[in-house]
């Protein structure tokens, strides 16, 4: 499979000639599947945590470390939970580059409990979590902070 395409154009104008248009997004729906409950877990999972953090501290403001902790926590929630699925969609991927092929998600899902387990679902979750939660914690942090510039400047007359 190495040396399959000379750069993105040519893979895009090879794919498109041999599969049609279709093929551009053959994929997509597993990896919306996956990209939609980590999204709603993860916001929910921030606003949940914001809510708790200002009940127990008993305050209105919350600063940016413990924002970048919310939504880091925030991150290593919805990674755990959702993390099946993107271990499905990966494994989908690399079967398809040998030639398997299964018939859906839940095919994937099934098949990956059959031979490795739980266990299975969650292999690879460690090194995720490592490049996954530091990054939800910034940009949470970092949508907070231009949340609080945008709502100031129009504040100001």
């Amino acid at each position: 499979m190495k040396g399959a395409y000379k750069n993105l154009l040519d893979a895009f104008l090879k794919v498109l000639q041999e599969g049609g248009p279709a093929e551009l997004y053959r994929g997509l729906t597993p990896s919306i599947i996956g990209v939609i409950p980590y999204a709603a877990t993860n916001y929910f999972a921030y606003n949940s945590l914001r809510k708790a953090y200002k009940k127990v501290f008993n305050r209105e403001e919350i600063g940016n470390t413990a924002t970048l902790f919310i939504g880091s926590a925030a991150g290593a929630i919805s990674s755990s939970a959702t993390f099946p699925l993107e271990v499905a969609r990966k494994h989908m991927q690399v079967d398809a580059l040998n030639g398997r092929h299964y018939k859906n998600l839940l095919h994937a899902v099934s098949s990956i409990l059959e031979k490795e387990g739980v266990p299975g679902l969650y292999s690879g979750l460690g090194p995720n979590c490592i490049k996954l939660v530091p990054a939800a914690g910034i940009s949470f942090m970092c949508y907070e902070a231009c949340k609080n510039i945008l709502a100031k400047e129009e504040d100001d007359p």
